[in-house]
Formats: C-alpha cells, structure tokens, sequence
C-alpha cells in the first residue's frame, strides 16, 4: 500500500506538469491579455474626452507612450520569454505562492478564501441533501422494484432531472423572489444586511433563508443519478447468488438484506462519496451564482478568465487540479477500508 501511494504521489507531479503546461501554452494564444484590455478601456475612456489619469502616459487618441506601455509590460511580467515566465510560475507554486491578480491587486489565495464559504455553503450542504435523501429513497425504490412507488418516484426524480438548474432558478425567482407572484425569499447573497444584529438561531434561520432557492436549483436534478444509481446496486446485490443461499438457509429478509446486501451494495456508494464530496464543494454553478448574485468561485474563474486574469485562472485551476488527484488517490485508498479483498500490488 505505501509503495503504492508513493507512485501516484509521484505520478501527480508529471500530471500537475501537464496540466499547468497545455494551460499556459494556450493562454499564450488568446487575444486580448491583460495589457491589451487596460489598453482598450483606457481608449474607450478616451473617446468620452475624459481625461485618463490612471495610467500616467496615455495620449488619448494616440494610446499609451511606448516608454509607458514598456512599463505595463514589464510589471505583468510580459517583458520575459515565455519559458521563462512558465518555469518561474512553476517556481512559485512549488511553494504555494500563488501570484497576485492583475484586476483585484490582491494575494490569488486571498481571494480563494474570500470567495470559499460560498462555494462550501452550496457544495457541502446539497452534498448532504442529495446524499441524505438519495441512498434510502434508491434503496426503498430496489425493495419495492416495479411497484407503484417505484414508477411514481422514478417519474418524479426523472423529472426534476430533466428541468435545467438556471431554468428552475428564474421559475424560482419568478414566482417566490419578487417577481411577478409573491416575494418570499431573497434575491442575492448568503445573508441579510443585519445578519449581525441576529440572535444565533436569527443567523441560522437568515443564512437558510437566503440558501433555499439556490440550494433548490442545484439538488433537484442530483436526485436521480444517485437514486437510480443506489437502486440499481441494491438490486444487483439482491439478485446474487449468496442472496438466494441465505434465503435458503430460512433467514428473514430482513436479516439477508442487513447483514449481507446493505453491507456490499453501499460498497461502491461510500468509496464515491469522496470525489463526490469534493466535486459538490468546488464546482458548483456559475448560472446559480450568477441568478442569484453568489459571488463564489465559479463567478471568480469565470471573471478571471473574461478580464484575462491569469494568475487567478491558472492558480485556481493549480489547487483544483492537485485537489482533485489527492482526492483521486483518497477514493482508491477508501476501497481497501471499505472492503479488504482489494488490495494493491507494489506493481500496480
């Protein structure tokens, strides 16, 4: 096992290479750099005759001086070859230096943070909604198969999988935020204005209150890959061969389903819930945070890469990617905990 840990530990770095080189050899041709968008707002504040004092140099019609614009290049680093600018990123990220941002003029890991407990409110808790809701309703749908309840659920879940999240959000927003029918929950951010002054069960109530909608948005159509997927393992346990030999022997259903399926049907279920968790937490949804003015990170890569800020796009997609493998790595590792018979070759 720890040869094995080991070798994909060692496996990630070649594969954070990777990922880091394809991403910056792109961003090398895109048009539109940081420098060329200062450079265009500047030119439009020009055409209003307004005076453009932020960048000392600029000459209105004529642009910026190309002493100045030297300058500008020099302080994105773009002066540099861009082997260079690459294996100094590299450099820095080695020690968990992420940059700073051209558009926010703060620390990369200082805006991460800022915008996280969003990202964690929708991630974490539509992650327990979804989870909490999924795995017995599956498991009642495999012992009921082809019931009535089994059709109706299926219909219904089939359903909200079929609505788009933004699609639901704007009906939500319409009908419930003020829209053309009643206003019953709020339209933007995680709290009140006087979130502050509440009392602690006021906060919690608050902070619910302003998750609802968005929560609602990104859990309905959840349901029903983790649902059928839970039902169709429990059934494919239920209709094995050591089932039948169980029942044989006179034990109740109640004692075969317990004893003997749960424990290896909720095999493939509870080594997923790692990647799944950490997928809920970071991806999120830019639509929903837009809809409803969530200013999380999905909204921040999203602006980073519109306003061409670099640093921001390759420093997040630097702590998503290494994430991503730890949590990879974590999911094989939760096999062997979870069921002993896998095991790992040093070779493997």
């Amino acid at each position: 096992m720890i040869v094995y840990i080991l070798k994909r530990l060692a496996l990630m770095v070649p594969t954070l290479f990777g990922i880091l080189l394809v991403s910056f050899a792109i961003i090398q041709f895109v048009p539109g750099g940081p420098v060329d968008q200062l450079m265009q707002e500047l030119r439009g504040r020009g055409q209003g005759g307004e005076v453009a004092v932020a960048v000392p140099g600029y000459r209105g019609a004529q642009g910026i001086d190309p002493q100045r614009l030297k300058q500008i290049n020099e302080m994105y680093g773009f002066d540099k070859p861009a082997p260079q600018r690459f294996f100094e990123m590299l450099k820095r990220y080695l020690q968990f230096d992420l940059g700073t941002s051209y558009f926010y003029q703060k620390s990369v890991w200082g805006l991460i943070v800022e915008k996280l407990p969003v990202s964690m409110s929708l991630g974490i808790w539509s992650f327990l909604i979804v989870y909490l809701v999924s795995i017995p309703l599956g498991i009642a749908k495999a012992v009921r198969d082809g019931s009535r309840f089994d059709f109706w659920t299926s219909t219904l879940i089939l359903v909200g999988y079929a609505v788009p999240g933004f699609v639901l959000g704007v009906a939500l927003l319409v009908l419930f935020g003020g829209g053309s029918f009643w206003s019953l929950f709020p339209l933007r951010g995680l709290t009140s204005d006087n979130w502050s002054e509440l009392s602690l069960v006021g906060k919690v109530l608050d902070y619910f209150w302003h998750l609802a909608m968005p929560l609602a948005c990104l859990i309905v159509g959840s349901f029903a890959v983790t649902t059928m997927l839970t039902k169709n393992v429990f059934l494919e346990e239920i209709r094995r061969q050591y089932v039948l030999t169980a029942r044989a022997k006179g034990l109740s259903e109640r004692r075969v389903f317990y004893k003997h399926v749960f424990r290896n049907a909720l095999i493939p279920l509870v080594t997923a819930f790692p990647a799944a968790f950490v997928g809920a937490f970071f991806a999120g949804s830019l639509l929903i945070e837009a809809l409803f003015s969530l200013d999380g990170l999905g909204l921040l890569s999203y602006d980073a890469i519109l306003k061409r800020d670099y640093p921001v796009v390759l420093g997040s997609l630097y702590v998503f990617s290494l994430i991503g493998l730890l949590t990879k790595l974590f999911t094989d590792i939760a096999y062997t905990w979870v069921d002993p018979r896998v095991k790992f070759s040093g070779h493997g």
